[in-house]
């Protein structure tokens, strides 16, 4: 390098430094409002349920979980506000998890890239951020009126199930398109079929992200209250839907789809909206509840997804 061109390629070099220098200092501005922004919000939450759990102590015992919802709040508990909760989570379960899963799978394996699946895999991702109220509504028109099925534990959970259904779909194509190509041409280089290789490849190596989509899918399904007031569920309920399981062969009872129903959200703004104390402490203790329940199966899915991908060796 001659001396005339030294002064030329020192300035270009300093330039290059001062590029790199300005990018990393954006970086760092940048990771430092992310980090703000998170700890703002978890230290929120935090202080929210903190506060929740400090007014509804005194109703963290025994009675609180075994009793029926009672005008006297000082014996008022949540007996039939987690039953139906939990049996319409079941219905939920049954109904979203694998049709959206079956869907996910078709959707990014066998349906051919034209524009139908494009309009499709559009109106699946604008339904995953549609109001819960319209889901309700659509409930109430489909589910009550025109098929009949009235204010029951099957219409709750037939309308958490279209809630959720987005949004097992949406996860179940994402953790798809997650696995390296390779795997796929490596199991058709050996003559599997595509069914071979979606079903010993591409579903296994994806469990983790499926079922953390439908981990979170439910946990937002169990705090969901304006689809469930909008078809009908009760604010007062004071017995329990006939056992799913019963004594006499074939041991399994569907009458308590049929029944009338209240869940833990509604439980809640029953007490919250009555204007004595003592049931905003029950409603304090419901809401610790409720955030409890949904942290841990947000929790549980983390750690799931965690302990499935340690165990995967690409």
């Amino acid at each position: 390098m001659t001396i005339q061109n030294k002064p030329a390629a020192n300035k270009n070099l300093n330039s290059i430094r001062k590029t790199i220098a300005n990018h990393k200092r954006y970086d760092f501005i940048f990771a430092s409002l992310g980090t703000l922004v998170i700890a703002s919000l978890t230290i929120t939450l935090l202080i929210l349920f903190l506060d929740l759990v400090i007014d509804g102590y005194p109703r963290f015992n025994l009675d609180f979980f075994s009793n029926f919802p009672s005008r006297r709040a000082a014996r008022a508990g949540i007996l039939s506000a987690w039953i139906g909760s939990s049996l319409v989570l079941l219905v939920t379960f049954i109904v979203a998890v694998p049709l959206g899963i079956t869907s996910g799978v078709y959707l990014e394996e066998y349906a051919k890239k034209n524009w139908f699946s494009d309009l499709i895999e559009i109106n699946v991702s604008n339904l995953a951020g549609v109001p819960s109220i319209i889901y309700g509504l659509l409930a109430l028109g489909l589910f009550v009126y025109s098929f009949g099925l009235g204010q029951s534990i099957l219409t709750a959970g037939l309308t958490l199930a279209l809630l959720m259904l987005p949004i097992v779909i949406v996860s179940t194509r994402e953790a798809i398109r997650a696995i390296p190509v390779h795997i796929r041409e490596a199991a058709y280089a050996v003559g599997a079929t595509k069914w071979q290789v979606c079903h010993n490849h591409v579903i296994p190596y994806s469990y983790g992200g499926i079922l953390t989509g439908v981990i979170i899918g439910m946990a937002r399904a169990i705090g969901e209250t304006a689809p469930i007031i909008t078809i009908g569920a009760l604010t007062f309920i004071a017995f329990l839907p006939p056992s799913p399981i019963g004594l006499e062969p074939p041991f399994l009872n569907f009458e308590w789809l049929d029944s009338g129903f209240t869940v833990l959200p509604i439980q809640m703004f029953n007490w919250i909206s009555r204007p004595q104390h003592a049931f905003h402490v029950n409603a304090a203790a419901t809401g610790a509840v409720i955030i409890m329940l949904t942290l841990l199966m947000n929790g549980f899915a983390i750690k799931l997804r965690y302990n499935i991908r340690k165990k995967i060796k690409w």
